[in-house]
């Protein structure tokens, strides 16, 4: 590896009017005469050759700026940090809000053969749009295009509280997917463009903490309202209320902020990829669909499950050309931010940033269904259980935050979380439902402390290694690594549990009597099916056996997750970001 190099980072101040400037993120050029791009004391500036030669890509050094002058301040920028992180979490929430509500939603509407879409429906609106969303970002005007992706997210979240049917419950998934997306975004963005250099870890990390605290909470919001009165509908209609009550504040205190106000209207959107956006979005939905219907609705030899990994595959490869040749658009305009792959750091920071979702997610999802099925929790008190994992996650998310910008360097939290998160997932692989509940608590703070130091890093190292007009892209390529790997990872899970599960199960009940598969696929969907009811309390623990242990196959994704990010990390720069702090 690389001795270790020391970057320092400057930003322009923020006008003072609302119409920010998108060239706020400068580098001060130390040294005008000297032949290379080092300063004086031979510190390599983010753009220098010690970064290109490695990373294959020479970004010339703007002039020197002035450092970044944050221009909000006090209670303002206390109710505008309020009213944008509340998004984070609502969209962290509605990530996983229905884990613990499935069995509820099926006693609704029935048709489990749909129950794997209520979780992956949402991340699918949200990887199908992030491409296009992140490129408008750099083209339009972001206050406005945030509060778009609010309005889109209620209508979405709208339609799940009344659906009428399943279909259009996924389909209010699908659409609050994308509206999250775009707030996720908006977040990301304002804070790149309002916070100094020194301060923008924190915010990340508080970023990933507010969004993290959402993702885990949402199992025990979704619980809480399936088990009361109000019905699982209010898990949705929930959102309405909290965004409603910070409504003023995007319209007339959120300030704005137009990235390129030279282009007129029609000459922006004559810049976006529409046909790259097209194939994005068709190529993930039709990944989706392969998984969630192969072995469930339809058998994996069907001709309908291959038409679709074949057509998925097609779009793939048309989607790659269609990048790289730039057709139709314009290397400047292509949806996907490919320049960033001719760079290493930017590879492995996607890779790393992919990983850790998986090890927030699958746990997530799978440790309340665990204690629901061994230990015969409710929806609520299953989701209690999460706790623990909660605590711990949000707990090292904000200590990469804070610590990080203090010692600068960002490799050696990647080696340390993957090698926690390749331990826990071991440990959660093997659990029974006699496993104790004090070790599967602690199996899973085990990745829960290394997914929640990992997650966030890269949002606050890109932004730092690139030119300020890349800086949408940088946050839009990181994004759709995080955001990629929930949709893969749920769906994974998801079809793993479901397939192996419905083996498990019908070989442990074969001794017992002759079930219908739709019987079988009912006690998979949870404890409170008919087939358990009916059950003998022999045949009962023979059953929960099975579908706990098909359980701890889902957590080889976790194991997989950790050991990529173990290795991966080993080829980082043992370089130091050297956050400066910016001008008071």
């Amino acid at each position: 590896m690389s001795a270790p190099v020391t970057r320092q980072i400057s930003i322009n101040p923020v006008p003072e009017n609302n119409n920010t400037d998108a060239s706020r993120l400068q580098i001060p050029n130390h040294d005008k005469d000297s032949k290379s791009e080092k300063d004086a004391s031979g510190t390599a500036t983010p753009y220098s050759n010690s970064e290109s030669g490695r990373d294959l890509e020479k970004v010339p050094e703007p002039e020197q700026e002035p450092e970044q002058v944050r221009t909000i301040h006090g209670i303002k920028w206390f109710i505008v940090i309020a009213a944008i992180f509340s998004t984070a979490f609502l969209y962290g929430l509605d990530n996983t809000v229905v884990a613990d509500i499935q069995p509820q939603v099926i006693e609704s509407f029935g048709d489990l053969t749909k129950l794997s879409w209520l979780g992956s429906g949402f991340p699918l609106g949200s990887i199908s749009t992030l491409l296009l969303l992140s490129k408008i970002y750099g083209i339009f005007n972001t206050k406005w295009l945030y509060i778009a992706s609010i309005v889109l997210f209620l209508g979405g979240s709208a339609l799940c509280g009344g659906a009428p049917s399943i279909e259009a419950l996924i389909v209010g998934r699908v659409i609050a997917g994308a509206g999250g997306q775009g707030m996720y975004l908006g977040l990301l963005n304002f804070l790149a463009v309002l916070t100094t250099i020194r301060e923008r870890p924190i915010y990340n990390g508080l970023v990933g903490l507010v969004w993290g605290l959402g993702t885990v909470l949402g199992p025990v919001v979704g619980g809480g309202f399936a088990s009361s009165s109000a019905s699982w509908r209010w898990a949705f209609y929930i959102n309405l209320v909290l965004i409603g009550v910070f409504t003023p504040v995007y319209f007339w205190i959120l300030p704005s902020f137009q990235p390129d106000g030279a282009l007129t209207a029609k000459e922006k959107f004559k810049r976006l990829d529409y046909l790259g956006a097209l194939l994005s979005a068709g190529m993930w939905s039709t990944f989706v669909m392969a998984f969630t219907f192969g072995g469930a609705q339809w058998a994996w030899d069907d001709g309908r499950t291959i038409t679709m990994f074949v057509m998925f595959g097609v779009l793939l490869i048309a989607f790659v050309v269609q990048q790289y040749f730039t057709i139709l658009t314009t290397p400047e305009d292509r949806v996907f931010p490919g320049h960033l792959l001719r760079r290493r750091s930017f590879v492995l920071l996607y890779i790393l940033t992919s990983t850790p979702a998986a090890g927030v997610f699958v746990p997530a999802y799978f440790i309340p269904l665990y204690f629901q099925f061994s230990k015969g929790d409710s929806a609520i008190d299953a989701a209690v259980r999460l706790l623990p994992f909660v605590i711990l996650l949000v707990a090292f998310v904000m200590l990469n935050g804070f610590l990080m910008p203090v010692f600068g360097y960002y490799m050696p939290w990647y080696v340390w979380a993957g090698a926690l998160m390749l331990i826990g997932g071991s440990l959660m692989h093997t659990i029974t439902p006699s496993t104790g509940t004090a070790s599967v608590y602690g199996y899973s703070i085990l990745v829960a402390v290394g997914a929640g130091a990992a997650s966030q890093i890269a949002y606050s190292v890109a932004p730092a290694k690139v030119q300020p007009h890349d800086v949408p892209s940088a946050i839009g390529f990181m994004n759709h690594a995080q955001i990629g790997t929930i949709v893969i990872s749920l769906t994974i899970s998801g079809t793993i549990f479901q397939n192996v599960a419905h083996t498990y199960l019908k070989d442990a009940l074969s001794q017992y009597g002759n079930f219908s598969e739709d019987a079988i696929r009912g006690a998979i969907a949870g404890t409170r099916s008919q087939l358990f009811a009916e059950l003998s309390a022999e045949a009962r623990a023979s059953a929960i056996d099975a579908i706990v242990r098909a359980m701890g196959q889902v957590y080889i994704l976790v194991i997989v997750a950790g050991a990529v990010t173990l290795v991966t990390s080993v080829f980082l720069k043992r370089e130091k970001l050297f956050m400066t702090a910016a001008a008071a």
